[in-house]
């Protein structure tokens, strides 16, 4: 099932909704759609994360000093 939405663009990222729907053979609503279907996967991720790291700062679950100089540490050996 789906519903039909309303919503307003900027000119500049219609036109280029266009393009890319006549480039890729989909219809603007096609594109519109799968873009929004990402935006809020990816967005349901990030809250969900976020909210799962707030719940182990309140249990105190934090890395240490020594932990986290050990992990920069290895990011410099290996950009080094």
């Amino acid at each position: 099932m789906s519903s039909t939405m309303t919503i307003r663009l900027e000119d500049d990222t219609k036109d280029r909704l266009d393009k890319l729907a006549e480039a890729t053979q989909r219809s603007r609503s096609f594109l519109a759609a799968e873009a929004i279907r990402d935006y809020v996967a990816l967005n349901e991720w990030q809250v969900g994360e976020i909210r799962e790291a707030l719940k182990e700062a309140d249990r105190g679950e934090f890395a240490s000093d020594a932990e986290v100089k050990r992990f920069f540490d290895s990011w410099r050996r290996r950009a080094g």
